[in-house]
């Protein structure tokens, strides 16, 4: 499935139900009063956030939203059933745009829940008007109609994780390994930039094109990448084995991020050192070593054809995710 980030779709609060005219039918009284019940209210509609990042691909062809409308009344004082309402399951980061008035809300967070449209009020029976002078109302009114409007949906996609490091920190295949079993990965164009996104139990992972030394300078990816590094709220910051030494990766990076804004490096950091299967253990340890020297993050170790190692730090991330929520 293609993945969409925005989408415009029609929607419609339920119809009230028609109030009606009825007269009491019962043996011994030929002429009864009036018995016409009211009709029921129609369904309110809102929109309500969950962590889904595919839902907006999944809405993409359908026409129309609609509560249910309310049911007209019934006899012998009976009001009609309300109509059910509509709640429309959006994505984290969703912002709400009505076409015509151009008001505008965001969901900003899981469970997040506004009403959209009001519903239409059910209309009275001829019971509600009789009076002292009208014994006899041949009178109802009917069921008032819902809101309705076209509404366009754009998402702001919040990342829960930045994937960063050198070009060669192996990002990409990380995610990948992280969210295969599990996830939608897709294509989520920022400006000049598509990381890859992936979706890890209803968190969002962005691997991030890697970041060379000069940065902050505008060398290469420059400001376009630290600007969406700012987006993210929590960091992976992947070091590759490969490099002959890893603290040096290291601070290029944390150098960049901080040239930028000082706030990047103020962001929660864990730090996975990547390709374990091209070094010996004691090299990996020797790593681990220097690196708790630099940075009192975390530190995990991994590769992407170690089963267990990503498994360990799959459910490890889970974790870090779920307290940052």
């Amino acid at each position: 499935m293609k993945f969409t980030d925005e989408i415009t779709i029609k929607v419609k609060a339920g119809d009230g139900g028609d109030g009606v005219i009825r007269w009491r039918r019962e043996t011994g009284v030929p002429k009864g009063g009036p018995a016409g019940g009211d009709g029921g209210d129609g369904g309110d509609v809102y929109v309500q956030a969950v962590r889904d990042i595919s839902l907006l691909s999944q809405y993409a062809h359908k026409d129309m939203f609609e509560a249910e409308d309310g049911e007209a009344g019934g006899s012998n004082k009976r009001t009609g059933k309300s109509g059910e309402d509509l709640t429309i399951d959006l994505p984290v980061g969703s912002v709400i745009t009505d076409t015509t008035t151009q008001a505008n809300f965001e969901l900003t967070k899981e469970g997040d829940t506004r009403k959209l449209l009001e519903a239409g009020e059910g209309g009275l029976g001829n019971v509600q008007f009789k009076s002292s002078t009208n014994q006899a109302p041949r009178k109802q009114t009917d069921g008032t109609n819902g809101g309705e409007g076209v509404f366009h949906i754009e998402l702001k996609l919040p990342v829960d994780a930045g994937f960063v490091g050198l070009p060669n920190a192996g990002k990409s295949s990380l995610v990948n390994e992280l969210t295969n079993a599990d996830s939608q990965v897709g294509s989520y164009e920022f400006t000049t930039l598509s990381p890859h996104l992936g979706d890890l139990y209803g968190f969002v992972l962005a691997d991030i094109p890697g970041l060379i030394e000069g940065a902050a300078d505008g060398k290469g990816l420059g400001h376009t990448f630290l600007r969406h590094v700012s987006r993210t709220k929590m960091l992976v910051h992947c070091v590759s084995l490969e490099n002959e030494d890893v603290v040096e990766a290291y601070r290029i990076i944390r150098k960049e991020l901080r040239a930028h804004d000082e706030v990047l490096t103020s962001k929660p950091e864990i730090v996975v050192l990547t390709k374990t299967d091209t070094v010996d253990e004691a090299a990996v340890a020797a790593a681990q070593e220097s690196l708790r020297a630099e940075t009192d993050a975390d530190i995990h170790t991994t590769s992407i054809i170690d089963d267990k190692a990503i498994k360990r730090f799959r459910d490890a991330l889970v974790v870090y995710l779920r307290n940052a929520a």
